[in-house]
């Protein structure tokens, strides 16, 4: 039995940086109990489209969800989306793995940092 390999420091990062949202876990929780279009997903979170559009395009982004374009019955065409199946196992180790691959800005770089 294989497993997947651990996540990339900036895998890591980004992932958990991604879900570190309210509105973000409320979109992957109802994508996990079926795929929606935009619209319906929107009002069903009872959030704006063009919010909706912003967490879909960073959970998109981090790898956590896709989109498909397809046909209604009467012609428009509608956004699917829906989450990717995705496990996160967090411990000590596996963070302790992940920072040797950390790409870390130039301390010039960094918020707050000396310059």
């Amino acid at each position: 039995m294989s497993s997947a390999p651990p996540p990339t420091g900036d895998d890591l990062v980004r992932v958990l940086a991604t879900l570190a949202n309210p509105h973000r876990l409320r979109v992957v929780a109802a994508l996990a109990r079926e795929r929606a279009y935009v619209s319906g997903l929107a009002r069903q979170l009872g959030i704006s489209r063009a919010l909706l559009q912003v967490h879909l395009r960073k959970l998109a982004a981090a790898g956590l969800v896709t989109a498909r374009l397809e046909l209604s019955e009467d012609g428009k065409a509608m956004n699917y989306y829906e989450v990717e199946p995705f496990v996160l196992t967090l411990s000590p180790a596996v963070i302790a793995t992940a920072v040797e691959t950390l790409t870390v800005p130039d301390s010039g770089e960094q918020p707050g940092a000396q310059r």
